[in-house]
């Protein structure tokens, strides 16, 4: 027992010299690096290159832990680029949309004179804060409401085409219907053929487009605008693109990003001022009688000529 003491106290002392000794290594280490004078940087030099080049197997995990950070930082550095440029490329393509809407608004303007452009729309940024996440049903969740002016069947976009309408609004949060859910259905039009359609959604990003006049004047590509019938949503809202199916069945592939849906912009449509009763004619009003006319002189007696309008008494 006594000999298991003693064995345990010398182990103690040992431990207490290697960690006394290896503290003052490197306190004197220390020392040595901070030394400031010609004849302490030849000394520091020539240890070093007395152990580092034999050293060279010790630092080889810090020198591949080192390149792993390293390469660490240039893949984040790469992916937030790929974000910026992700970003940039979706700017773009809604520029596209904006030059191809200004070159076909350009056409109409040659062609027709005083045209009378439809009001402003404003509109107002909200945030999808959840979606439904039913097969059955495509709709999300927004965190604007009443509050923010925000109405039952308005239009929702995100930049690059139309997501849905608003279907129920409380004071704070309101609910948004996609074009994609079997519940909306939405009056448009194709570009260039003018043909009008209706887009029945059907829990897909590419809803069925029905009811076209003349099917076969509608070829792949052709682009898919709302026609504003109804007034609930605006004319001219870029909603798609055509699409034939293998069976040849029309479908409108959305343009709106739903899987990278994160804000959208509720657009509120100024009603249109109504006109009210006839107006007033050009001129002075018409009398109601018309004045008899002058009688002829009696013989002898000078003609006196009617009274003018306006004239004084």
């Amino acid at each position: 027992m006594a000999t298991n003491d003693q064995t345990g106290n010398a182990w103690r002392a040992i431990r207490r010299l290697i960690v006394g000794l290896t503290l003052f290594l490197f306190f004197a280490l220390f020392i040595l690096w901070r030394i400031d004078s010609p004849r302490v940087e030849r000394f520091r030099m020539a240890l070093v290159d007395r152990f580092v080049p034999n050293m060279e197997w010790a630092l080889a995990p810090v020198t591949q832990f080192t390149r792993i950070v390293s390469d660490y930082q240039s893949y984040a550095q790469i992916y937030q680029r790929n974000q910026e440029l992700r970003q940039e490329l979706q700017r773009m393509k809604g520029w596209q949309e904006a030059a191809l809407q200004l070159e076909q608004t350009n056409a109409q303007l040659r062609a027709l004179n005083n045209v009378q452009l439809s009001p402003s729309l404003g509109f107002v940024t909200g945030e999808v804060i959840t979606d439904s996440g039913s097969p059955f049903s495509q709709s999300g969740l927004l965190n604007v409401g009443l509050l923010d002016g925000i109405q039952d069947g308005q239009a929702a976009v995100d930049g690059l085409g139309l997501v849905g309408r608003i279907s129920g609004v409380a004071d704070h949060t309101s609910r948004l219907v996609f074009l994609s859910d079997v519940s909306s259905q939405v009056p448009v039009i194709i570009r260039p053929s003018g043909q009008t359609a209706i887009l029945h959604g059907d829990n897909t990003l590419a809803p069925k487009v029905l009811f076209i006049e003349t099917p076969d004047d509608v070829v792949p590509g052709m682009r898919v605008v709302t026609s504003g019938d109804g007034g609930v949503f605006p004319p001219e809202l870029l909603v798609g693109q055509i699409v034939r199916t293998a069976s040849g069945e029309a479908r409108a592939l959305l343009a709106a990003d739903y899987e990278g849906l994160e804000f959208v912009r509720v657009l509120r449509n100024s009603p249109l001022d109504q006109i009210t009763g006839s107006g007033g004619l050009v001129g002075d009003e018409i009398p109601e009688t018309a004045p008899e006319p002058p009688s002829e002189p009696l013989a002898g007696e000078p003609f006196q000529p009617p009274p003018t309008r306006g004239a004084g008494n």
